[in-house]
């Protein structure tokens, strides 16, 4: 009798585990799937995600080299295609770039709207701020101190990485449109405001000639 009861219970035990086999298999394949899926997809964005990276650092690249041998239209179009292909820091780099051969060629509102877009698109506050500071330097000689103050005032905050360069670069606007009482902080007054006095640069020269050096303009 032990043995008939053993064998029903082993054979109740399979039905059982048939059941829950039939019943969860399914479920168990279609989580693999979806995994498998979700792996390949991962795999195949990080593929192309590189194989971009590469394509704009070799685009940047012959950017740099064509500006090297005075190839202003080749650098330029290097450029375009590094930002197109790579990502936000080779964008924004390469938006720089480009908006350094447009004032270069004193076609300085098309290389303000690129430092513009450039910040934008910038994830580094370094990269972002840098690009802002350029296009204020850019507009010194033609906008209004409003307009290059507004530029100039956030970059002069605590914690942002070229207050010091901005607030020389607002001390001199500042000196630029008669304000000197305003250009008088602790700063300007030690050596920003002899310092810009004595500068016989103009502010876009002097941009255009840092940013192909790859600085902040200052």
């Amino acid at each position: 009798m032990v043995d008939v009861f053993d064998q029903v219970e082993e054979e109740l035990r399979s039905d059982r585990y048939k059941r829950l086999a039939r019943t969860w298999l399914p479920v168990v394949g279609g989580v693999l799937a979806i995994a498998l899926a979700a792996a390949l997809g991962w795999w195949g964005w990080q593929s192309w995600q590189t194989s971009k990276a590469d394509k704009a650092s070799i685009a940047y690249q012959r950017g740099v080299e064509s500006l090297e041998a005075n190839n202003a239209v080749g650098a330029d179009a290097a450029f375009v295609q590094a930002a197109k292909e790579g990502n936000a820091a080779y964008k924004a780099l390469a938006l720089n770039q480009r908006a350094g051969i447009a004032a270069r060629d004193n076609r300085y509102q098309e290389a303000v709207t690129l430092f513009d877009e450039a910040a934008k698109t910038a994830g580094d506050p370094l990269l972002a701020d840098g690009a802002r500071l350029k296009a204020a330097w850019l507009l010194m000689d033609t906008a209004s101190y409003e307009d290059i103050a507004a530029r100039l005032q956030p970059l002069t905050e605590e914690k942002r990485p070229l207050r010091p360069f901005a607030q020389e670069a607002l001390a001199f606007a500042q000196l630029q449109h008669g304000k000197i009482e305003e250009a008088r902080s602790p700063l300007s007054c030690s050596r920003t405001a002899s310092r810009l006095r004595r500068s016989s640069a103009s502010a876009p020269r002097r941009l255009w000639i840092q940013s192909r050096q790859g600085r902040p303009a200052i």
